[in-house]
């Protein structure tokens, strides 16, 4: 199974590569290529997708270099995404990623590695006590803004 998991994760990072080479070339992306993206990441690839359109994706960043990403999802709840470590803290990312290893990736997480790859994601520049708190605050509802 390992194994399996490793040629995934792999097939999965070459075809991110060629979203940010055909999104650098035609600043958009193939019907071929969205179809490749359904097949490997299943019905989250759609909804990641929908939540690039939404501009829903913030990456969060502080002095020290420390940062994260903030998406908003379709519920109107701010999750983080910590891509260094492929962490998400939604609900799903716990209960099918981690537990039951159904899929590789949340929506969340897709959506910011395609927001990664296509360069369209929102900046937000917090002090770095800012960053800590929205790290270990609970995620809240939307428009959830640095304290």
């Amino acid at each position: 199974m390992a194994s399996l998991s490793c040629t995934l994760s792999v097939v999965a990072g070459e075809l991110l590569q060629k979203v940010k080479q055909v999104y650098q070339e035609l600043s958009q992306l193939t019907d071929e290529l969205l179809l490749a993206l359904k097949f490997v990441f299943g019905p989250a690839a759609v909804h990641a997708l929908e939540l690039v359109d939404q501009q829903s994706v913030t990456l969060v960043y502080s002095p020290s270099g420390r940062t994260l990403y903030q998406v908003v999802g379709s519920s109107g709840q701010v999750y983080h995404c910590l891509t260094s470590c492929l962490y998400c803290s939604c609900p799903a990312f716990m209960y099918s990623v981690l537990r039951r290893n159904d899929n590789i990736l949340c929506k969340h997480i897709l959506a910011v590695y395609l927001c990664q790859a296509m360069g369209v994601y929102r900046h937000l520049t917090v002090s770095d006590q800012q960053l800590t708190s929205l790290l270990l605050a609970r995620d809240e509802g939307p428009g959830t803004a640095p304290r």
